[in-house]
């Protein structure tokens, strides 16, 4: 159990994140890549810079769309995201892990505040994962792969939660603790290839969907043209 632990938090750890930030750089290279293709081909070349901005904003700090939402899952979701971004970055034994890893580490978070921030995070998941299920608006538009993340993203929370608070004894903590490391491994491992990876395109969406609607020149006569020969 020891000897996979430390495989865990070793070798396969430098594994997928390696897998997580090439299969990352992949992707936003690609979308960046087509982007700057469309607006090569584009006849209109000027960029509503402004609402592209406020639109990002919006996007990076949602408070208008909680009034115009389901408004309890919107605010869940909301502190559901700091928090599973902010604990497993910012907390102190993590922070040992990146630093033991790829040799860079940061300031931590005070314990106190990585508890509460644990806590909350999973109460939220609990909420999202609850409303999912029974509420028919959300229901309705949610996939598998939206249960699948939210069951997985839980598993490094809980068991990090138990082993670091609750008396266990020492072999539950080793098979918690590796189950904790290992869910952590998987998360990184599966993000590049699932709408996890939004992740990294999100910040470019905006600058994306204005140059989709910049179509080449002469677009229209070609369209007419097709439309013409199918009548």
């Amino acid at each position: 159990m020891e000897s996979l632990l430390h495989f865990a938090r070793g070798p396969l750890f430098r594994f997928c994140l390696m897998i997580m930030l090439l299969g990352l750089a992949r992707i936003l290279f690609l979308d960046l890549w087509e982007a700057y293709r469309a607006y090569r081909r584009a006849g209109d070349k000027k960029m509503p810079w402004r609402l592209i901005v406020r639109r990002s904003l919006e996007w990076a700090f949602p408070v208008k769309r909680v009034s115009r939402n389901p408004q309890l899952y919107s605010i869940a979701s909301i502190l559901f995201h700091i928090g599973l971004i902010v604990v497993p970055v910012f907390l102190f034994a993590h922070i040992g892990l990146w630093k033991k890893a790829v040799g860079i580490s940061w300031p931590a978070l005070p314990f106190r505040w990585a508890l509460w921030l644990t806590i909350s995070t999973m109460c939220f998941a609990a909420v999202l994962l609850i409303e999912r299920l029974f509420v028919k608006s959300i229901h309705s538009l949610s996939r598998g792969q939206d249960y699948f993340w939210l069951v997985l993203l839980l598993f490094p929370f809980i068991t990090g939660f138990v082993c670091a608070n609750l008396n266990i004894s020492a072999g539950l903590y080793r098979f918690l603790m590796l189950v904790h490391v290992l869910s952590g491994d998987l998360i990184f491992l599966l993000i590049p290839f699932t709408k996890i990876a939004h992740c990294v395109l999100a910040p470019f969406s905006q600058i994306v969907d204005a140059l989709a609607w910049k179509f080449p020149p002469a677009t229209d006569q070609e369209i007419v043209e097709t439309l013409y020969r199918f009548k």
